[in-house]
């Protein structure tokens, strides 16, 4: 009897000892499945950040030291692989749905292309999938709806397409984070993602969904983000989501919604810090509630319907950094409705503020000066106010744009306005402003774009202005200024976009120096006083479009030596002195589609050359004493 229990026991023993050994191969069996899985994904990828891709990635070492894998505990196995901003290309092969223990896989902010392998279905494990930012095209995987565990699904700024897979919401109730941003998903929203009861941060914004958005989203009672941006829903915005009390930010710009806003909605969002209904169909007024959300940063309602008057108290939303209530039908005068700008002052961390294109009108309230030292973009346009910039607008130390435009106000350009040290961009044109051009918009040496067309300047252009080193655009176009034009201007080779002083008095020669605009696109001098003859040194501006010289009085001949300038498509001459033959040298000039030199002294024949521009459709040689006929293909103007 005691021989056999020792036996028995013997045999346990040994039976035991197997399990384990079997386990034990079963183990190192799996793990090395998982580095041939990894140097099989590997084969996939054809470059990388550093010298060669995954050069880690070898059979020297263990592949639980490879660069972005992690091994989990006793068992292994991979669990996850985290190989985010690595610059690596290629596709995703099906191999890597062989990593069965995976829970983490992070590609974002690489260049891979191609599909989403559907073996990924297989990784039932998987909490956290972020493919994000990379060239994934194709559809998403219906069996994706399989990694029921999933916590996280990451997949915008991709090219995916198709449906929305309306599996993801019957199975996938684990899931915390969705975003899909950034790619072309087409057709509505599945009614399903409704059932995602744990959801906190839902990222649908920039593909091509249409239809109405789900009345169900408004359910989920989890959720603090809902971005729905650029698509194409239409219909109204579900009054169920104005029960989301948990949410922070609310974003659905650039649809086609209509409605109004509930008039209670500071009371049902009390989390709310980003309001963004932006750039749809909107109407009605701004409830006076929407003071309430006292943790509000970001009120955007611009570009919609909204009337009325803006709430009078905005301001006791301390915390309010960005506020557009451009393109609107808003209202304001003199006797009511600026109010809201007095308490802005309370604002002080406001950095964006649109207020343009609305139905404002009387004086240009003085607090503006008021508000916060941190705003840096005001936009104050396109409506009907008046009176003066105040000269306290110095205040605003931290303005990069200022954009007081296509509006009546007048006076003077405040010589203050030099303080403004970080401006970058100055829009004042189409206005009634009148006076000098301050010579402290010299001290302003961070502005790339000065726009004070069509207004009432008179005087000289200041010196000063050769300061602005970083100046690009230079437009002061349609005003009343005299003398020459400064040789420091044309010094300025920022200058690349446009530098215009047409419809003024300016006289005098143009500087040799104009041969500096080496990087401008746009020169526009016309309708001046400017005369002697048009410097050679013009040539060296090889990437000038466009010279439009005309209605001064300029003469001698034109210079032989424009054939430099490659890429001109438009020349326009006319209206000046100049005398001699038309050169040979607009026969260098392929791009030429334009070319004025009406009313002028020129004579002798038409050039033959003009006939092998194939481009030119205009060509104006009238009223000169020219011989000959005009080329074939391009139309006489008198």
């Amino acid at each position: 009897m005691a021989g056999m229990r020792a036996v028995r026991l013997l045999l346990s023993s040994l039976l035991f000892a197997l399990m384990i050994a079997a386990a034990r191969d079963s183990v190192s069996n799996h793990g090395d499945d998982d580095g041939a899985t990894l140097l099989a994904f590997k084969a996939g990828i054809t470059s990388g950040r550093s010298s060669g891709p995954l050069s880690s990635w070898n059979s020297s070492t263990s592949f639980c030291s490879w660069e972005g894998v992690t091994c989990g505990g006793s068992s292994g196995r991979v669990v996850a692989l985290d190989l985010s901003s690595r610059g690596l290309a290629g596709t995703l092969l099906a191999a890597i749905g062989n990593l069965t223990s995976l829970q983490t896989l992070n590609l974002s902010f690489n260049w891979f292309h191609g599909s989403i392998p559907a073996s990924l279905g297989h990784l039932r494990r998987l909490h956290t999938l972020d493919l994000s930012d990379n060239s994934l095209s194709g559809m998403l995987p219906d069996n994706m709806s399989l990694c029921t565990g999933m916590t996280a699904l990451v997949l915008g700024s991709n090219k995916l397409g198709g449906l929305i897979p309306s599996s993801l919401g019957d199975t996938l109730t684990n899931l915390k984070k969705l975003s899909l941003t950034n790619n072309s998903f087409t057709g509505a929203v599945p009614a399903s993602l409704a059932n995602l009861s744990s959801l906190q941060h839902l990222d649908l914004s920039i593909n091509r969904l249409d239809g109405s958005i789900p009345p169900g989203l408004g359910g989920l009672g989890s959720i603090s983000l809902l971005d729905l941006s650029a698509n194409g829903f239409s219909g109204t915005l579900p009054s169920s989501l104005y029960n989301l009390s948990l949410l922070t930010s609310l974003q659905v710009e650039g649809n086609a919604l209509q409605g109004s806003i509930p008039a209670d909605i500071g009371d049902r969002l009390p989390a709310m810090e980003k309001l963004v209904l932006s750039r749809n169909r909107f109407s009605g007024a701004i409830p006076h509630s929407v003071t309430n959300l006292s943790s509000l940063a970001t009120l955007r309602l611009g570009w919609n319907q909204f009337s009325g008057y803006v709430p009078r108290t905005l301001g006791r939303s301390q915390d309010l950094r960005y506020l557009e209530l451009a393109g609107n039908r808003l209202e304001a005068d003199n006797s009511r409705g600026w109010e809201f700008m007095d308490s802005l002052a309370n604002c002080t961390q406001l950095q964006y503020l649109a207020l343009d294109n609305n139905s404002f009108r009387g004086q240009l309230p003085g607090s503006v000066v008021n508000l916060s030292t941190s705003l840096q973009k005001l936009f104050i346009g396109y409506n009907n106010i008046s009176g003066e910039i105040p000269s306290d607008i110095s205040n605003l130390a931290g303005l990069k744009v200022l954009q007081v435009a296509n509006t009546s106000v007048s006076g003077v350009i405040p010589k203050s306005i030099g303080k403004l040290a970080n401006l970058v961009m100055f829009f004042m044109f189409n206005n009634a402003l009148s006076g000098l051009v301050p010579t402290s918009v010299g001290n302003l040496t961070k502005l790339n774009w000065i726009l004070a067309y069509n207004n009432n300047l008179q005087g000289p252009i200041p010196a000063s202005l050769g300061r602005l080193k970083d100046l690009n655009i230079l437009d002061i176009s349609k005003n009343r200024l005299n003398g020459s034009i400064p040789r420091e201007i044309f010094k300025l080779s920022s200058l690349s976009i446009q530098l215009d002083l047409s419809d003024n008095s300016l006289s005098g020669p143009l500087p040799s120096e104009v041969g500096s605009l080496t990087n401008l696109n746009w020169l526009v001098l016309s309708g001046n006083q400017l005369s002697g003859k048009i410097p050679e040194s013009i040539s060296s501006c090889t990437v000038l479009q466009y010279l439009l010289l005309h209605n001064n009085s300029f003469e001698g001949s034109i210079p032989t030596n424009l054939k430099n300038i490659k890429g001109l498509t438009t020349i326009s001459l006319s209206m000046n002195k100049l005398s001699g033959t038309i050169p040979d040298t607009f026969a260098g000039i392929a791009t030429l589609k334009e070319l004025y030199l009406a009313q002028n002294n020129l004579s002798g024949p038409i050039p033959a050359v003009l006939q092998n521009l194939t481009l030119l459709s205009v060509l104006d040689l009238s009223f000169n004493n020219l011989e000959g006929e005009v080329p074939s293909g391009a139309s006489l103007e008198t």
